[in-house]
């Protein structure tokens, strides 16, 4: 059984948080619960200086569904001009190789993280993208909006990770300290901008991670209603009083987080693994896993060749190109 975890917090200690989210705390909590016959492969998507980021979707679905390509080719491996943490970590590959998805995520304004947004927002193409690039030559919106008129368009056109399970678990603080006894934020001044009672509607777990919840429902892949888990901890207490270490002297927080992952569990094990799809994505390896000096030096070659290319005549090429692919008026 493989399984694929992220890590959703924004955090690293090596960059301006100075400490590391525990989200990444319970993605390796879920590796030591789940069976060691399992592969668990966790992805801290964790923003770290300098490193490459997770770039957003560009939306080429509005244009054509055909001009989406499974996997997203807006970007690349390696890109020299755009480097993108999705295509460099493999998230692609991973992801298409697991039988179920861990989400260990927490709320940022009654919501997901940014990067847990932007990792869904790109993965749009596994719901019916294009897994054929070559017959609309890489980004041909003329050639897109024709082969999505074509009867070859319904062999093409699936859902690349039907079958999967997701679960999600997520958590908060509920406003920390910053909540006063009437549920208002206490340095609001002008208190009727806020309903406590309205502020309520949207507090469960399903309301916060609902586009995203459903989006996977919408490609195929099973979100069951009991493995969406929201815990919220460290309320009344400062920022900096609810860490790691107070999390790890939380047993009534750990026992909560080991039930859900026993239940993920039981699911997964009685669902099985999950057939292979007509377009797989092969596994390249992710680049944390290389030596950080060999990784440091080749994103040095990269964004160096890269902005000497983008900023001189690589840029008027690209707008060159980008012209003779626009998408023409039809009457389609």
């Amino acid at each position: 059984m493989r399984i694929f975890v992220v890590a959703g917090s924004s955090r690293r200690k090596t960059n301006c948080p100075a400490a590391d989210s525990k989200a990444s705390f319970f993605a390796k909590r879920i590796k030591e619960k789940l069976p060691t016959n399992w592969t668990v492969d966790i992805l801290n998507i964790g923003n770290d200086y300098v490193l490459p980021k997770i770039q957003s979707c560009n939306g080429c679905v509005s244009t054509s569904m055909a001009l989406c390509v499974w996997p997203c080719n807006c970007y690349k491996r390696h890109d020299f001009f755009e480097p993108d943490l999705m295509w460099d970590e493999d998230v692609y590959g991973r992801i298409y190789a697991a039988d179920a998805i861990l989400i260990c995520s927490p709320i940022n304004w009654y919501g997901p993280t940014s990067s847990i947004k932007l990792i869904f927002d790109r993965l749009v193409c596994a719901n019916g993208g294009n897994p054929r690039e070559d017959l609309i030559m890489h980004k041909d919106g003329n050639l897109a909006a024709k082969l999505e008129h074509s009867e070859k368009w319904q062999e093409l056109s699936l859902n690349h990770l039907e079958g999967r399970t997701a679960a999600f678990f997520i958590y908060g603080d509920a406003g920390s300290d910053e909540v006063d006894t009437s549920g208002k934020p206490k340095i609001l001044q002008h208190k009727n901008y806020f309903d406590p009672e309205e502020e309520a509607k949207i507090q469960s777990a399903a309301s916060k991670f609902a586009p995203i919840i459903w989006q996977c429902r919408y490609s195929g892949i099973e979100v069951p209603e009991h493995l969406t888990k929201e815990i919220n901890f460290g309320i009344d207490a400062k920022y900096s009083d609810n860490q790691i270490a107070e999390l790890k002297k939380n047993m009534q927080v750990l026992d909560q987080f080991d039930a859900w992952v026993k239940d993920v569990k039981k699911f997964i094990e009685e669902k099985g693994k999950v057939s292979p799809s007509k377009y797989p994505v092969p596994l390249k390896g992710a680049d944390s896993l290389m030596n950080p000096f060999l990784r440091q030096l080749q994103l040095l070659v990269r964004t160096v060749l890269g902005n000497l290319w983008l900023h001189s005549f690589g840029y008027f090429i690209s707008r060159y190109i980008a012209k003779k692919s626009a998408l023409k008026n039809n009457n389609n």
